[in-house]
């Protein structure tokens, strides 16, 4: 049955100075690595998939191919100009439930905005984004998804010849904080404030200005971090060209699950400073709305009386995320409604964690069954704190099916994940199917308990990269 992809693009009604036209570069031989068909239900396309389109040597009807204009901070330094250096937007379908989804394909070749880039992928980072936003859609938290996964048949060059591949994935947009940015620093307001009108009506259309909608984007992010954070996620590269408008966690690079709990750990290759580690996240998505709060300032008539407003906003956020945090893990230890003083008693339980070394995920996954004390050093000390914790559920008749929702058996974890991609290279997929089927129900405890085992020393992946 011929593929149908029921396209309904409205990007590409925008003034040209927000992206470029421009095609997908043909690959040699695509064939087809990994297909989401309950997602290709969902956004409504039918027939049988196709490696030509999803490897970007066949345009699909009704798709208008193109590359988004943005700029960014990375690391604290801006960068006038990036954009859509190694991906294209084919387009837009309204989905199932009537949400407007962009389909966009990663690593399909050069665009304007490459720079020295050769604007592919490699197998790895392909099939590590599609099973990691997979987990994260599965885990409840908002993602960017991934539809198809295509090995291209060309050699990829990086440190070493690599395969090469394309992701397909699909977003409620690819908006970034750096769109906004690209265009405040051009000093280009009628493009800003298309690009504005645009985001408020597909994003936020209750936003009545730009503090509403900077407001609005605010709230949603800071949910969105205290959800990482609640099962171990580090981003590992939360530049403001990373940052979604959606509150979807996007651009999944050097990103990682922490398996020991420290709250400093980074994966990140590239982050050399730990400036994107696990417990600074926090901290970094306010500095990051402070960014899309001084873009947004160029749109109003006065910009310096609306400055004080923009900070009190921006200033609140910290409040918001650590009330979102809050009820995050007052979760994962059963409490439904936590008060203030349930603040100490997460904390010291994450204390005696990081003391000990204990596994993250297991170590929370445990107290469904009481066993958390076997992931515990200091004994003694655990055994005083579940006194507290017991204590303190009994005004929670429903503790135990609310930490079932919210502490994960299973996640992606590093090192199955790199044997994933090796396997993977080597011509088999079986470990990726078997990690993405188990991923699929997270708080199901898996029947292979590989899958849920920390590494052993010789396993431990200490550094992520981006592939880029």
């Amino acid at each position: 049955m011929t593929l149908r992809i029921p396209f309904d693009n409205s990007y590409a009604r925008l003034p040209d100075a927000l992206f470029t036209r421009v095609a997908p570069t043909p690959v040699t031989s695509p064939t087809l690595l990994a297909w989401n068909a309950p997602l290709a239900e969902e956004l409504g396309i039918t027939g049988d998939p196709d490696a030509a389109t999803f490897a970007g040597n066949t345009i699909p009807d009704g798709a208008d191919p193109l590359a988004m204009a943005y700029a960014g901070h990375q690391f604290g330094g801006f960068s006038p100009s990036l954009g859509d250096g190694r991906a294209i937007l084919l387009g837009e379908v309204i989905d199932r439930q009537g949400i407007r989804r962009d389909i966009q394909l990663k690593g399909s070749g050069r665009t304007p905005y490459s720079r020295n880039g050769d604007g592919r992928a490699w197998m790895g980072p392909v099939l590590r984004e599609f099973v990691v936003s997979e987990a994260m859609h599965a885990l409840g938290i908002p993602t960017t998804r991934a539809l198809a996964a295509v090995r291209t048949g060309d050699t990829i060059q990086r440190e070493t010849a690599l395969p090469g591949a394309v992701l397909t994935r699909t977003a409620s947009s690819h908006l970034r904080v750096g769109h906004f940015e690209y265009f405040a620093a051009r000093g280009d307001k009628a493009s800003l404030q298309a690009l504005y009108d645009y985001a408020v009506d597909r994003h936020d259309p209750q936003a009545k200005d730009p503090l509403m909608f900077l407001k609005g984007v605010i709230a949603r992010q800071a949910k969105l971090v205290a959800h990482w954070m609640g099962v171990g996620f580090i981003h590992g590269v939360m530049n403001t060209d990373n940052t979604s408008i959606s509150g979807e966690t996007i651009d999944y690079g050097p990103c990682a699950f922490m398996d020991a709990y420290h709250p400093q750990t980074v994966y990140s290759s590239i982050d050399q400073y730990g400036r994107y580690a696990y417990d600074n996240q926090p901290q970094i998505l306010p500095w990051n709305m402070a960014k899309l709060g001084s873009a947004l300032l160029a749109l109003l008539p006065d910009p310096e009386a609306a400055i004080p407003d923009f900070t009190a906003a921006v200033h609140a956020m910290p409040d918001l995320i650590d009330a979102e945090w809050l009820a995050v893990f007052a979760a994962k230890i059963g409490i439904s409604a936590p008060r203030t003083e349930d603040r100490a008693l997460i904390s010291d339980l994450l204390s005696l964690m990081q003391a000990g070394n204990s596994d993250f995920t297991n170590t929370f996954h445990a107290l469904l069954t009481d066993n958390a004390r076997d992931q515990i050093a200091d004994r003694e000390a655990f055994t005083d704190w579940t006194l507290r914790w017991h204590d303190r559920l009994a005004s929670e008749p429903d503790a135990h099916a609310l930490m079932g929702r919210t502490n994960p058996a299973v996640i992606p974890r590093n090192h199955l994940v790199e044997e994933m991609i090796q396997a993977a290279v080597a011509g088999d997929m079986g470990p990726f199917e078997t990690l993405r089927h188990a991923l699929s129900t997270p708080f199901e405890t898996p029947e292979d308990a590989r899958l849920i085992t920390p590494p052993t020393k010789d396993q431990e992946v200490t550094a992520t990269f981006c592939g880029t």
